[in-house]
C-alpha cells in the first residue's frame, strides 16, 4: 500500500510539474521521431573522449546527442546536482527550423519518469553565484563563532568559489541557446543542462534510463537510452 501511495504521489508531482513549468506533454501533440538502434537515420557510436553518442536524421533535420559515460558518477560530485547532455542540430532544407532550447526535457525513467525540462543558461547560471555567495555568508558567520575553524572554513570556501566560478563561465559561454536554423546558420550545438534537485530523483542505479526529448514544430526527437548503453559497461578515455 505505501508503495502504492508513493508511484501515485509521484505521478501527482510530475503532472503538476508539468503544469507549472507549461511543458506540454501529451503523445498526440506531436508525432515523435524516435531513435531506434539499427533503424535508418539512427547511429550510435562510442568516442576516444569518453562519450556515447546518439545521432538521428530525419528528413531535413538531425539531431545528435552526445553524453559522458561518466556522467552518474560526475552528477554526486558536483556542487550543484545537474544531470547535461551535449546536443548538435542540423538543418539542410531550404526554409527554417526553429530551436527553443528551453523545451528540451529529460525523463528520469528509473525515478517515478519525472520530467525536467532544460535549465535556462542565465538563470542557472544566477543560482550558482546565489550559492555561492550563501556559502560564503555562511562561512563568515560560523568563523565569527568558531575562529579556530578559520582556516578551514576559508580553505572550503574558496575552493567552492573556485567551483562555481567555472561553472559558471562555462554554462554562459558553452550551452545551447534557442535559435533560428536557416541554410545560411544550419548548425547550432551546445550544452543543455537539468536540474536532479528533485525528492523523485535519488539512489543512483548502476545503470538508469532516461528518454531525451527535443521538439520541434511539427514533430519531437525521442532519445530513449541507458547509461551506460550496456549493463556494467566502463567506457574510459584515451590518453593524448
Amino acid at each position: 500500500m505505501r508503495m502504492f501511495r508513493d508511484v501515485l504521489a509521484a505521478g501527482l508531482a510530475s503532472i503538476l510539474f508539468l503544469a507549472s513549468t507549461g511543458v506540454n506533454w501529451s503523445k498526440e501533440s506531436k508525432p515523435a521521431v524516435r531513435w531506434v538502434e539499427g533503424q535508418p537515420g539512427c547511429v550510435f557510436s562510442r568516442s576516444d573522449d569518453g562519450k556515447y553518442h546518439y545521432d538521428l536524421w530525419h528528413g531535413d533535420s538531425a539531431v545528435l546527442m552526445a553524453i559522458d559515460s561518466q556522467e552518474l558518477v560526475k552528477v554526486h560530485r558536483r556542487n550543484e546536482p545537474f544531470f547535461s547532455v551535449f546536443l548538435t542540430v542540423r538543418y539542410r532544407g531550404n526554409d527554417s527550423l526553429a530551436l527553443r532550447s528551453s523545451e528540451v526535457t529529460l525523463e528520469f525513467v528509473s525515478h517515478f519518469h519525472v520530467i525536467q525540462s532544460a535549465l535556462d543558461p542565465d538563470q542557472f547560471a544566477e543560482k550558482v553565484q546565489g550559492d555561492a555567495d550563501s556559502v560564503d555568508h555562511q562561512a563568515t558567520r560560523e568563523i565569527q563563532k568558531h575562529p579556530e575553524r578559520r582556516a578551514a572554513k576559508e580553505q572550503y570556501v574558496r575552493a567552492f568559489q573556485k567551483d562555481a566560478a567555472e561553472l559558471i563561465e562555462f554554462v554562459s559561454k558553452n550551452s545551447l541557446r534557442s535559435v533560428e536554423l536557416e541554410p545560411a546558420n544550419a548548425e547550432a550545438r551546445g550544452w543543455v543542462f537539468f536540474s536532479t534537485a528533485s525528492k523523485w530523483i535519488s539512489g543512483w542505479k548502476k545503470q538508469e534510463e532516461f528518454i531525451l526529448r527535443v521538439p520541434f514544430a511539427d514533430e519531437v526527437f525521442e532519445f530513449p537510452f541507458k547509461l551506460p548503453p550496456q549493463q556494467g559497461e566502463i567506457l574510459l578515455r584515451k590518453r593524448n
